[in-house]
């Protein structure tokens, strides 16, 4: 690639980036899913990518997973099962903390089978509309929600995009299942610890005395509704477990959903957020003309001496690098370059599993570190307003503490030799 297009590419990227950052250019009229769009064709255009490589970028595996469990979760929705699990958390919290913590445990369980994003959507308007009934400050109850989705998406590969896209690029180094054995002690400990901190955190705005009842009426649930929506959910844990690709598994529990659920589909297509969809496929093709300009390459090779060590200290400088670079160009941007570092590693299934959890729990640390948060405040409102040094503040004292449990916890299942009795080395 000559030079003109190296810059080229670094310039579409940064401009993509600002779109993606800054929520909306109001001067060009453009919001995310449009500008990965246009920075998907400006890299065409500037010569960064040609056409047929721009289009098998596009990483069908994941964009298949991400439509599959989008149309679970929105027959879920249909069924009013959402509504449902917040208003029990909601209305039986005697507490501003236990309902901190109850909250979070919600949200966390939620999007560990889920998509995180998608649970961060139909949850933010029960909790804005709990805390202002119940005379609560709306920050940290937001805070719990966008942190806590983050951190239960560490637990399966279907818990987050970037985490799909390592499922699909580990495929055959590590399953769904081994995966989950691994990553669902880190995930609870990590519910826990993120609560605790944020109760730290807010222990002077959080009142001591009961709340006083303000419960909303109860939804009412469609029972079989959600009765075979949550059996979709576990026929896709199942054919995951069984081996089956995850894209595979997502579609064949939505398509046998859609038979048997006897609701209009074009009641479910149209609440699968379509958007977030082109949102992805432009921008699998904005990161394959970055990294065809290879700077974050150019990065892993100054690290790769001694990542390539395979020792603690090599474990702690890609871990650094993921959670530093998840925050300068966002974790999915990032996963989708680094997925090609990891099979560079002294043992590319620990690599995975690093990238997974570092890039997840990245998502913490700022605003833009990952969409669970953007999403979570811009549903807010008003209430949901938060500067980017306040947000840091918070967010560097819970990612610290969510590495901190995590790899501690994965280092001691190392030790024990967990990994290999489940045959992953």
């Amino acid at each position: 690639m000559v030079g003109v297009a190296v810059v080229g590419a670094i310039v579409v990227f940064v401009i993509t980036y600002l779109v993606i950052a800054s929520r909306q250019l109001h001067w060009l009229g453009l919001d995310r899913p449009a500008g990965a769009t246009v920075g998907a064709v400006a890299m065409v255009v500037v010569g960064a990518l040609p056409m047929d490589a721009a289009l098998r970028a596009i990483d069908l595996h994941v964009v298949t997973l991400l439509f599959g469990i989008l149309l679970i979760a929105a027959y879920l929705a249909e069924a009013r099962f959402f509504r449902l699990c917040a208003y029990l958390v909601l209305t039986r919290a005697r507490s501003a903390r236990s309902l901190l913590f109850g909250l979070s445990f919600v949200a966390g369980a939620l999007s560990a089978l889920l998509l995180n994003d998608t649970v961060c959507v139909l949850l933010t308007p029960l909790v804005v509309a709990v805390t202002v009934e119940a005379r609560l400050p709306a920050l940290p109850y937001l805070l719990a929600l966008a942190s806590a989705a983050n951190v239960g998406g560490v637990v399966s590969f279907s818990g987050n995009p970037q985490n799909m896209i390592v499922g699909a690029r580990a495929h055959g180094l590590i399953s769904f299942g081994q995966y989950l054995v691994l990553t669902l002690p880190v995930g609870a400990a990590c519910l826990a610890a993120n609560a605790a901190a944020l109760a730290w955190l807010f222990r002077g705005a959080l009142p001591h005395e009961p709340l006083v009842d303000r419960s909303p009426p109860r939804p009412a649930l469609d029972r079989p509704l959600a009765i075979k929506a949550l059996i979709a959910l576990a026929a896709f844990s199942g054919l995951a477990l069984a081996g089956v690709s995850l894209s595979g598994a997502a579609m064949s529990a939505a398509a046998g959903l859609m038979v048997v659920a006897r609701v209009p589909p074009r009641r479910a297509f149209a609440a699968v957020d379509w958007q977030l969809l082109v949102f992805f496929a432009g921008l699998f093709v904005v990161v394959a003309g970055l990294a065809h300009a290879g700077l974050l390459d150019r990065l892993f090779d100054q690290l790769a001496p001694v990542i390539g060590r395979g020792d603690a200290a090599g474990d702690l400088a890609f871990i650094g690098l993921v959670v530093l670079a998840s925050n300068l160009v966002s974790n999915v941007p990032l996963v989708l370059v680094a997925v090609g570092w990891v099979p560079h590693m002294p043992d590319p299934t620990w690599g995975y599993v690093m990238l997974a959890v570092a890039s997840t729990l990245a998502g913490n640390l700022t605003l833009f570190g990952s969409v669970a948060n953007v999403i979570v405040m811009e549903s807010a409102g008003p209430r949901g307003e938060i500067g980017f040094w306040r947000f840091l503040r918070h967010g560097a004292v819970l990612t610290a503490v969510d590495l901190v449990v995590a790899f501690g916890l994965l280092a001691l299942e190392r030790a024990l030799g967990v990994p290999r009795w489940l045959g992953l080395g």
